[in-house]
């Protein structure tokens, strides 16, 4: 028997793909492994998924494995549907403002497309 799912997760295009692929095996399992938590409890704590300040909409995903620190920026599409965008590699305490860019980017993208 499946889990009760509050909300399903998908991909725009390859930009999350792009990022997942190249990362090991046990950084992927992590991911899969926060996504599917994301999906199925009803109330994430920040501690997975946070708004990004600043940002109309625009939400990180936070994965860690070890002292390794992940983020897969997402937004919502009619609040029980995550569109992943882009993800990526944090190195260091600030969130690089290339990154929140380009992930807002991605978000009017798909905006404009549907």
């Amino acid at each position: 028997m499946h889990p009760k799912k509050y909300r399903s997760v998908i991909f725009y295009k390859t930009y999350f793909e792009d990022f997942f692929v190249e990362q090991q095996q046990n950084v992927k399992d992590k991911i899969i492994w926060t996504i599917e938590l994301i999906e199925e409890i009803k109330k994430v704590p920040v501690k997975y998924l946070k708004h990004i300040t600043s940002t109309e909409g625009l939400y990180e995903i936070r994965v860690q494995l070890a002292r390794d620190v992940f983020r897969i920026f997402c937004f919502f599409d009619k609040e029980k549907l995550i569109v992943l965008a882009n993800g990526f590699h944090k190195k260091t305490q600030k969130t690089p403002r290339r990154e929140i860019s380009k992930a807002l980017k991605i978000k009017k993208e798909y905006e404009s497309k549907k």
